[in-house]
């Protein structure tokens, strides 16, 4: 389990799963969601919601490992930009981390 900054003074952090950074892999949620500016605001959470959306109703299996994602943290009260960028920070040290090139002690450090 891990812990992200939900917003920038630090009063609020979300639990952050290994099945839920499993799920944005599986499904490839941060593929293509951030624009050529590279900055993460209110309209890039939206158009994830979107895609979320459209894979939900699009799929005719099993999806709950994705509506787990949507109830825990994607439409949790407390992530806004701010969070997703944090999400997407840890995201990356987690998928280095699982090709070997981190150690598992730098995924616990603070994200900034």
């Amino acid at each position: 389990m891990f812990t992200i900054q939900a917003n920038p003074s630090g009063t609020r952090t979300m639990e952050i799963s290994e099945e839920h950074l499993k799920t944005i892999e599986k499904y490839a949620l941060f593929q293509h969601l951030i624009d050529s500016n590279g900055i993460v605001d209110e309209s890039v959470l939206d158009k994830l919601k979107l895609n979320v959306r459209s894979l939900i109703v699009s799929s005719e299996g099993n999806c709950k490992d994705l509506l787990d994602l949507c109830i825990d943290v994607i439409y949790h009260n407390n992530m806004k930009a701010f969070g997703l960028y944090q999400l997407i920070q840890l995201y990356i040290k987690w998928q280095r981390e699982q090709e070997g090139s981190l150690s598992p002690e730098l995924l616990n450090e603070p994200l900034n």
